[in-house]
């Protein structure tokens, strides 16, 4: 179905969620190289608790990316999942990734992709891009001479 890995490591069946999520990505990752970023990542981890969906380059902007599925918007927006807890998450795994690669002399943002759809339909119904969704958080200090947000 629509090249999804549809199967664990294991061989067990993923969930659901697993699959419209991996959907989800893979749109945000098409629509981002039609807006002409490079995608530096997907899926990125730097510890066992904390990922990236999505890092993106354009020009002097690295961005990171979190992808949110929805089949509809019923419950709310899909951004509204990326709550407070989320968001530190997305900083603490951001600020890991800039120390290891030394802080690279970049503007950085945090997006939030919405993906409005379900799989099996094919084509989303919609792909909102919010750009500078939420700031770094002034705990994550970078060094002199770096850029900031």
């Amino acid at each position: 179905m629509f090249g999804l890995n549809l199967f664990t490591k294991k061989g067990t069946p993923q969930p659901r969620t697993a699959i419209v999520g991996q959907w989800g990505e893979r749109l945000a990752i098409d629509f981002l190289k039609k807006e002409g970023f490079s995608i530096v990542g997907c899926n990125v981890r730097q510890n066992r608790h904390d990922e990236i969906d999505i890092i993106a380059q354009k020009g002097e902007l690295l961005v990171f990316v979190e992808v949110k599925t929805r089949k509809a918007e019923e419950y709310g927006r899909p951004a509204m999942a990326v709550d407070k807890e989320k968001r530190h998450k997305l900083n603490r795994a951001a600020a890991a990734y800039l120390r290891k690669a030394k802080y690279p002399e970049l503007f950085y943002r945090f997006d939030v992709i919405e993906v409005l759809g379900e799989p099996e339909a094919g084509d989303p119904l919609e792909i909102r891009h919010l750009e500078d969704a939420f700031p770094f958080e002034k705990r994550y200090m970078f060094p002199v001479g770096c850029s900031k947000r």
